[in-house]
């Protein structure tokens, strides 16, 4: 069993040309920091906080917490297992996974101020004994083969272009008899208006259909156990948030920064012109 590194130069100029750009995106300069003079308003530093008070900041993917509470769920996820959340953000699932379900959780992510974050909200939540973050690519997952029981994938597979190598990376760290969720955004067939939450331009955005999507990951050795099109919960979730107003604060805009709204709204424009369609499914590794 080997353990992986993160190493660009193995992934040849255009995936690591592809993975600055996403770098690039989530740079989130100084992220730590605001998060810390946003959670004032919870009270002093030291007080603890419960993984659900920061559900409207850490959960960065559509329908937030509770489309993590669903896809969990549906995976089956028990408090034996060992669990992997790729491309982890800043950490809500993760902590709500551990609180939740009593599992240990591994969070894997490219941008190192989200890893930074990701550790100190768990800090916060004094959750660090069973939760922990790694910087890494999803392409090289810097994780030893047949570590876990279940990888969680959500909102991310938009930004890989190499989709065959994420879905063997992700088959190669699972156990046998493993599981795979992923919730991600996959393409109707039209072009996404820009920015949206995972890419500013459509350089780094590399969507596919649900019929492709679902291809790529059988070939790489998973046979399906739930598949379902959640486009209209998602459509639900986007009305609902335009007639609720601004939402609460501390929320997501610390995390991405004041243009958060208008890459939001891309996003339910998207999905309510029928350009984009969400996608929640379950494996097994085969």
């Amino acid at each position: 069993m080997s353990s992986r590194g993160i190493l660009d130069n193995d992934l040849g100029r255009p995936l690591a040309d592809a993975l600055d750009g996403v770098r690039d995106h989530y740079r989130a300069t100084g992220l730590t920091e605001r998060l810390k003079a946003a959670l004032a308003a919870f009270g002093p530093e030291d007080q603890r906080l419960m993984p659900r008070q920061l559900a409207a900041l850490d959960h960065f993917h559509t329908r937030g917490l509770a489309a993590t509470a669903e896809l969990a769920s549906l995976t089956g996820i028990t408090a034996d297992m060992s669990v992997l959340d790729v491309g982890s953000g800043v950490g809500g699932p993760a902590r709500f996974l551990a609180a939740t379900y009593g599992c240990r959780v591994t969070g894997v992510d490219l941008s190192e101020p989200f890893v930074a974050a990701a550790r100190y909200l768990t800090e916060r939540t004094g959750q660090s004994e069973q939760v922990s973050f790694q910087i890494g690519s999803a392409l090289q997952l810097p994780l030893d083969d047949g570590r876990f029981d279940v990888v969680l994938l959500q909102h991310v597979a938009m930004n890989i272009a190499d989709r065959a190598r994420l879905y063997r990376e992700i088959r190669r760290v699972l156990k046998p008899g493993g599981r795979f969720a992923t919730f991600d955004v996959v393409s109707n067939g039209g072009e996404p208006h820009y920015p949206v939450p995972w890419a500013r331009l459509p350089a780094t955005s590399f969507l596919l259909t649900a019929t492709a999507t679902r291809s790529a990951i059988e070939t790489a050795g998973f046979r399906p156990l739930a598949w379902q099109d959640d486009t209209e919960a998602a459509k639900a979730w986007i009305a609902h948030l335009r007639a609720s107003g601004p939402p609460p604060s501390p929320n997501l805009g610390v995390v991405m920064g004041p243009d958060m709204s208008e890459l939001a709204a891309n996003l339910g424009r998207n999905l309510m012109e029928g350009r984009l369609g969400i996608l929640t499914a379950v494996f097994e590794a085969a």
